[in-house]
């Protein structure tokens, strides 16, 4: 998993955050998950919820936040809880709790200042699930998606900033995968299938430090095809523009071989980061 130290908040919903001392807080009561229904005023809530924040007490604090909104519905108050109930969430790893009430937040005040805080944490919220490269990539698919949502919306705040960072690295994962699954295509004997996910990472990732690698597995699998102008070719291309890698090394010593006409051992250095 991808995790990223814990986003602040954005200053316009935490400067609402009222002292403790000013107000009496009432102890959360009740079944798990549940707070039961016990007129307050809002500032009394919220206090209780914001201090359940700085407690850790995240789960405590969405459920505090939400019975904000449900009290005091067309207050501003309610507003801001809807953001801090997903920022709660998000606190608490609860994921797809977050991104549920970020829609409906996205959904209710789309004019809202911090609507771009709002797109950023529900990037947020998939970036931090993506999963080993062994793993189905659904989810890093999403975040892609959701950051570029980001950048696209916003693209003169500090959050579209990150995303971008955040964004390279979400491709280089998705590289990772296509050849993690190359590998494994180019292990069995079925070269046919493995160019196509190298291919791909040529041509739709070709600024992640893949590409080298990819080059020089595209050169094993048409050496092991015995087409040899494409191996030429990318041996070439790898060449031209990453001479000083191992990658390209490896390939030269590779062609070399092919040439004096001894069978080529593929998958150098291919499991190393395995162990």
């Amino acid at each position: 998993m991808l995790r990223t130290p814990r986003t602040a908040l954005p200053l316009a919903v935490a400067r609402y955050v009222v002292p403790a001392a000013l107000l009496l807080l009432t102890a959360c009561s009740g079944k798990k998950d549940e707070i039961p229904y016990v007129e307050r005023p809002v500032e009394q809530i919220y206090t209780e919820a914001s201090n359940a924040i700085d407690n850790h007490n995240y789960t405590k604090a969405a459920l505090l936040f939400d019975e904000v909104e449900r009290q005091h519905p067309y207050s501003q108050w309610a507003v801001r809880a809807k953001l801090m109930s997903a920022y709660s969430h998000y606190q608490a790893m609860k994921y797809d709790d977050a991104i549920a009430a970020l829609d409906g937040f996205i959904a209710l005040h789309p004019g809202n200042r911090n609507a771009a805080y709002a797109f950023y944490l529900k990037a947020l919220c998939q970036y931090e699930r993506i999963t080993d490269v062994r793993r189905d990539q659904s989810t890093t698919e999403e975040a892609l998606k959701a950051l570029n949502e980001v950048v696209r919306r916003f693209p003169t705040t500090p959050y579209a900033r990150d995303a971008k960072l955040k964004i390279d690295l979400t491709r280089d994962h998705l590289a990772g995968k296509d050849m993690e699954v190359g590998r494994f295509y180019l292990n069995t004997g079925e070269y046919v299938a493995a160019i196509k996910r190298f291919r791909r990472v040529i041509d739709e990732y070709q600024t992640t430090s893949h590409v080298p690698e990819a080059l020089h597995r595209m050169v094993e699998a048409y050496l092991a095809l015995g087409i040899r102008d494409e191996a030429q070719a990318n041996a070439a291309l790898l060449g031209h523009n990453y001479p000083g890698t191992v990658w390209y090394q490896d390939t030269y010593a590779l062609m070399n071989r092919a040439a004096k006409g001894e069978k080529p051992s593929f998958l150098t250095r291919a499991w190393d980061w395995m162990f």
